[in-house]
């Protein structure tokens, strides 16, 4: 369901034709042949100008034309993936959409950028002259047409090898694949090497076969989650030689779903992300809830296991059917700005020093079909949850906040939610979580929307609320990007796992 530029009213009119129409497909394999590799295609390359973050805008109109993909950087980015390649660049691929172009128009292949300090961004060019040739002939001869734009691609490096999985999806209800190309750049050129998961409407307990992400676990075997809603969440293990799937035709088992609401699923489920953590010594799943234009937000499970079962911060399976937290990410306005919403599909990936990231797109509240790059600090609970950063990240400095800088005026946001059933035709509302005053004062006290008293052991403060409830939030320097200035901000989880944030006026 990577869509971007179809409303949500037309997506759901399409949906319901497509599950009338379907028809039943037999499931077969594609051969792995290895095809001739893409060339790595280039884009023209735009008079240097010095790069100034102020420049960073949430609208791009003067820039989102295909002739100035050069340009691009933060914008256009959907469903990124990101690795650090050994040249000290981090490359992003990401899902093909374009503000304002039309399906048509819009050049296919998937979106290559790179960057030295995840802020300044290069667009590179394309993995792929169009959708890959593997992926279009699954869906060909099952009578489908395949798309012809290529989203949600996943990317990590086995040896010397760059494995690239891509999603192909369809005009059949479900009719999709999840395809392998390898390069030993990270830049290409790429080789298509067969498909992995193919998907149709054979039955009812099929997800689609979209949204891959993969992990080597620590017993060495590869292990690929993937799924947009109908069934959920899917693992399949691999083959490590060849990254393909280990028994052809399998789809895997499925370890995690949603709740209903009556006989209505409470939305979607898609964009799986899987990594393990060291020091943590656990496996985390994180998951997109909901429209990807409006609702969209990120979930997180973990497990000890990689097959699982991953629990929520309740302790329950995150594959029963039941809504599942903690949401560490969900659609928010701070004073003064439009809003960010359709804030999901993450990836998440480390700087090889320990210190994790989370990449995901962000739409503006004053124009929700522009798509911009955020890349966000994770930090750690004491309890071991991933919790990221309100902002964005802006190379800040990573000194001790002092207790003296603490006391002033703040906003905060409690990442509340509420489940409207359905998928975009319903959730047109992106259910903002809206910022409200806090005052932490000299005294250890604090007031505002909540009132309570305060501790701080850098870098944690500890908020004790009235109402019997506390949060140990991680306390850091960081950027208001709503107001370009520097500035001080927090995150953290209260004891029921909702999320708080905080930004230092």
């Amino acid at each position: 369901m990577k869509k971007p530029l179809l409303t949500p009213l037309r997506w759901c009119g399409l949906l319901v034709v497509l599950l009338l129409g379907a028809a039943s497909c037999k499931k077969e394999e594609t051969a792995a042949t290895p095809v001739t590799p893409t060339p790595t295609p280039t884009v023209p390359t735009p008079t240097p100008t010095a790069f100034d973050i102020n420049n960073i805008s949430d609208t791009y109109a003067s820039v989102a034309a295909l002739g100035s993909a050069a340009q691009w950087g933060p914008y256009n980015v959907h469903d990124p993936a990101v690795i650090k390649a050994d040249d000290g660049y981090y490359y992003m691929y990401s899902t093909d959409v374009g503000y304002g172009i039309a399906d048509a128009n819009l050049r296919a292949g998937l979106q290559v950028r790179r960057s030295k300090d995840l802020v300044e961004w290069q667009f590179v060019g394309w993995v792929f002259n169009g959708a890959p040739a593997m992926g279009a002939a699954y869906i060909t001869q099952r009578g489908g047409t395949p798309n012809r734009l290529v989203w949600a691609p996943y990317v990590l490096r086995v040896g010397s090898e760059y494995r690239l999985y891509y999603s192909l999806a369809s005009n059949v209800f479900k009719l999709s694949a999840i395809g392998l190309a390898t390069a030993s750049a990270p830049t290409g050129p790429w080789t298509e090497k067969g498909l992995v998961v193919t998907t149709d409407n054979s039955s009812a307990d099929i997800t689609n076969g979209i949204d891959p992400t993969v992990i080597v676990d620590q017993q060495g075997q590869h292990r690929m989650y993937y799924g947009s809603a109908f069934d959920g969440i899917h693992m399949v293990r691999l083959d490590a030689a060849t990254g393909l799937n280990a028994t052809a035709g399998d789809r895997g088992p499925r370890v995690a779903q949603r709740g209903f609401t009556g006989t209505a699923i409470n939305g979607n489920i898609e964009g799986p992300e899987i990594i393990y953590n060291k020091e943590q010594g656990k496996y985390y799943l994180f998951i997109s809830y909901d429209w990807l234009q409006t609702k969209y937000n990120v979930r997180v499970g973990r497990a000890d296991s990689p097959a699982g079962p991953f629990l929520d911060f309740k302790g329950r399976d995150i594959n029963l059917v039941e809504d599942h937290g903690p949401m560490i990410l969900a659609p928010y306005q701070f004073e003064g700005h439009s809003g960010w919403q359709g804030t999901g599909h993450c990836g998440v990936f480390s700087d090889g020093s320990g210190q994790y990231f989370m990449a995901h797109q962000g739409r503006p509240g004053v124009d929700s079909y522009y798509m911009d790059l955020h890349v966000r600090k994770i930090f750690w609970t004491p309890s071991g949850w991933p919790v990221v950063s309100p902002e964005r990240y802006a190379g800040e400095d990573n000194s001790a906040v002092a207790a003296a800088d603490l006391a002033g005026t703040w906003e905060q946001i409690v990442l509340d939610y509420i489940v409207i059933p359905g998928y975009g035709d319903e959730q047109r509302t992106p259910n903002f979580q809206y910022s409200t005053a806090l005052t932490l004062t000299a005294d250890g006290t604090f007031g505002g929307a909540t009132t309570g008293t305060w501790t701080y052991a850098a870098p944690w403060l500890t908020l004790k609320f009235s109402n019997g409830t506390s949060a140990p939030v991680y306390v850091q320097k960081g950027r208001d990007w709503e107001n370009k200035k520097a500035t001080i901000v927090f995150t953290g989880l209260d004891t029921s796992g909702t999320a708080i944030w905080g930004k230092k006026k």
